[in-house]
């Protein structure tokens, strides 16, 4: 059968991966999920009139009410509005973080796993320095020289530490793929590296790409807000889950506040397994074997 009449039978390798996709109901329900959060994100401005960083005084640790459906903070901050805005700060870090870091790991990967030699001892070598160092001693050195550290730098900060993973994934793949017959006649005919690679490395590699860039949202939304519980993360008074949730740091809040950070704690939980049951999704979808289970 021809490429044409495959595509027609529904029996291209996109589509088949689709349909094992749809038939796993856990991706699905991650999903549904990732939506919600997303238009949570969206349309904060239409479910809350709150100014999420204005403090009152006078409205501190108020328990829930008509006016704050979660109460206060210890600040007066109202608790719903900075759960609704936070999702926006979140899932923002997470995903240009994850892009940022995709971006770094795909580049670096390529030119090492296609060029070899010289080149691939350089950005292997590098990758075992950043693999070396310590992330959190790392962040923690950035945020004390930098002081007032915003979104945009903590992003870059994040994405400078952590693209040695997708890089020795996408070089091992690409090592996998260069003495391919195929890859060896577009070399024969006078193609281009540019070419080669974006036209024939890449496209057979879209299935890892796509798997780690999910492992790798859910991975910076954890460690944003990990960082935001101990105090080195986004600064106050910027909304994030993970200052939200750094409020349970008191045991007052701990013990007598629940509405304060268990919302919080449970919108990073639901968000991080949404993800993952994606990313499991997907794997699943582009393993060639799954079809044959």
């Amino acid at each position: 059968m021809t490429a044409d009449a495959k595509k027609k039978h529904g029996h291209s390798p996109l589509k088949l991966a689709m349909k094992r996709f749809m038939k796993n109901k856990l991706a699905i329900a991650g999903i549904v999920i990732l939506v919600f959060f997303t238009l949570v994100a969206i349309f904060a401005p239409f479910l809350t009139d709150q100014d999420p960083t204005k403090s009152d005084l006078l409205s501190v640790m108020q328990p829930p009410s008509s006016d704050h459906w979660l109460g206060t903070d210890g600040s007066g901050r109202d608790n719903f509005a900075r759960l609704v805005y936070g999702s926006r700060i979140t899932l923002i870090i997470g995903f240009f973080a994850m892009l940022c870091t995709l971006v770094i790991g795909v580049l670096l990967g390529s030119i090492a796993g296609y060029y070899g030699g010289i080149v691939d001892g350089i950005i292997m070598r590098a990758a075992d320095v950043m693999l070396t160092l310590p992330f959190i001693l790392f962040v923690l050195t950035v945020i004390a020289i930098v002081q007032n550290i915003t979104i945009t730098l903590f992003i870059i900060v994040i994405s400078i530490t952590t693209w040695p993973n997708i890089t020795r994934i996408l070089r091992g793949t690409f090592l996998s793929l260069r003495e391919k017959e195929y890859i060896l006649g577009a070399r024969s005919v006078g193609c281009s590296d540019w070419r080669i690679i974006t036209k024939h490395f890449l496209p057979n590699a879209v299935g890892p790409i796509i798997v780690n860039a999910t492992v790798m949202m859910a991975t910076m939304i954890i460690l944003e807000s990990g960082l935001s519980f101990i105090g080195a993360g986004v600064p106050q008074p910027t909304p994030t889950w993970g200052n939200m949730v750094n409020e349970a740091r008191s045991m007052r809040v701990l013990q007598g506040a629940p509405e304060a950070w268990v919302p919080p704690g449970m919108a990073i939980l639901l968000t991080v397994l949404a993800i993952n049951f994606i990313g499991d999704g997907l794997r699943d979808a582009f393993d060639p074997k799954s079809s044959q289970r």
